[in-house]
Parts: structure tokens; sequence; C-alpha cells
């Protein structure tokens, strides 16, 4: 039987400073922003890929525009990246 964790007992497993790297269309992000705000005048292709940096509880912390920038971004926090596909 698989356990179930709650979203902070997830998050202790890999320690605090792991997080992981993901590829997030704009049109995710765009998704994520309430219509009124200022932001969301963003002019993005929907298609277009950025990479995301998220908590293990899968909070976004970061998005850039290449995998390596994000990647170098997490370091740089002193956090330990990894690569979901």
């Amino acid at each position: 039987m698989t356990p179930i964790l709650s979203t902070e007992a997830f998050a202790a497993l890999g320690a605090p400073d792991l997080v992981y790297v993901r590829p997030v269309s704009a049109a995710e992000i765009l998704a994520t922003i309430p219509a009124n705000a200022e932001s969301a005048t963003l002019d993005l292709d929907p298609g277009q890929t950025f990479y995301a940096v998220h908590r293990a509880d899968g909070e976004r912390l970061a998005v850039l525009t290449d995998r390596n920038a994000a990647m170098a971004a997490a370091l740089a926090h002193e956090l330990a990246p990894v690569s979901v596909h």
C-alpha cells in the first residue's frame, strides 16, 4: 500500500533544500495569474516553454527562460536541483 503523505510531510522527505526543475508552458503560467493582476498584460506565446523551480511540495519558486538558468538559479540560492521530465 502506498502511504498518503501531507504536503508538509512530502516536502520534508528530500530535505528543505531539494528542489525540482520542470518544463512549464506559458499557457500554464498565464492560467495562474489573476485576470485583474497588473502582470496579466504579459505578451507570451502560450506554446512557449519555460523552466520552473519547485519545492518538493510543489510550490513554484521561480520561472526562467531555460533549463540551465533554472538549475543555476537553484544552485546560486544553495538549493539542490533535480530534473523532472
